[in-house]
């Protein structure tokens, strides 16, 4: 029974991607919504890396988490919507089974990733606010570095078991996966093999790795909160919980689409590919446009930005 498992597990070659059920009249609008969504985080989180890295009144550590907050949404979105956008086009919905790897691999990275990121701005936001005294010694250089090293190397942990565990099932009985990218969920679905192994290792995995990030944040938000009421200014309080709002949008976002997805899965497939749709494409164009628009030294590095572009276009040769 083994042998036979194996066999088949060898012979697949690629899968077929069934995306969204649609007519084939609706595709071309299909594929400019995602080209518009794609376009979107492209801009959005490009620009907010360019004046992270550009402007050197932003060189903080809330501005160097934002930066690689960035750089993890425009990856992760880059590696689901541009496949997805392909498929769309050519209605061919096949990817390879090499193609598969590394999409669920970077899937794994850099969603992982991005929950220890999201942690660690809790963490700045709740030294900026309840210990604003000893910020920049508790929130070095070195340490924000290290953090972010940290949330890479879980993430990188977490993809690698994730895809090893995915793709030695044997997918013996279909390679239709019932989704518009390369997920373990739908995988499990479509394999002739036990999966209680999967699905246990799958489990821990969130209780271990996933489920101490939302601690995290939690933790440093009833402190923040706790923190903010006791100070009597109004001023002060609206400007403490204005440095706040933003975080906590994006990540009341990102983590209640992911729960509605993998904690209680609807039973409507299309309506699990929508919410799959929200924390892969659409929360990444969000988390710029919240960032910028809510944060006054954002928009001010933009103003300064756009106003240099205008200088050198009236003036050519201006240095």
């Amino acid at each position: 029974m083994s042998d036979r498992g194996t066999d088949n597990h060898s012979e697949v070659t690629d899968f077929i991607l069934v995306g969204f059920r649609i007519c084939p009249e609706l595709h071309s609008l299909l594929f400019l919504l995602f080209l518009f969504l794609y376009s979107m985080v492209f801009l959005g989180n490009a620009g907010m890396i360019t004046l992270i890295l550009t402007d050197p009144r932003l060189n903080t550590p809330m501005y160097f988490f934002l930066g690689n907050l960035s750089f993890i949404d425009l990856s992760c979105c880059s590696a689901i919507a541009l496949k997805a956008m392909a498929n769309i086009l050519s209605m061919r919905n096949t990817i390879s089974l090499t193609g598969c790897v590394v999409q669920l691999f970077l899937f794994a990275l850099f969603m992982v990733t991005e929950g220890f990121v999201l942690s660690a701005m809790a963490y700045d936001r709740f030294i900026a606010i309840c210990s604003p005294l000893l910020y920049a010694v508790r929130m070095s250089r070195c340490f924000c570095i290290q953090l972010v090293l940290g949330s890479y190397l879980c993430g990188w942990f977490t993809a690698i078991l994730q895809v090893s565990m995915t793709f030695s099932l044997s997918f013996c009985s279909s390679r239709v996966i019932d989704d518009f990218y390369c997920d373990s969920h739908p995988m499990e679905r479509i394999s002739c093999s036990d999966v209680f192994l999967h699905k246990v290792v799958s489990l821990t995995l969130a209780v271990i790795i996933i489920f101490p990030t939302i601690v995290v944040i939690l933790v440093s938000y009833t402190y923040i909160v706790s923190t903010i009421l006791k100070i009597r200014s109004t001023e002060g309080r609206k400007k403490a919980f204005s440095t706040c709002s933003s975080h906590l949008g994006v990540v009341s976002l990102l983590y209640g689409t992911v729960f509605f997805v993998y904690v209680i899965p609807p039973d409507n497939s299309e309506l699990r590919k929508i919410a799959s749709v929200c924390y892969t494409i659409v929360t990444p164009m969000l988390n710029p446009l919240i960032y910028s628009l809510r944060n006054k030294d954002v928009k001010a590095a933009l103003q300064r930005i756009v106003g240099k572009s205008k200088v050198l276009l009236l003036f050519p040769f201006y240095r």
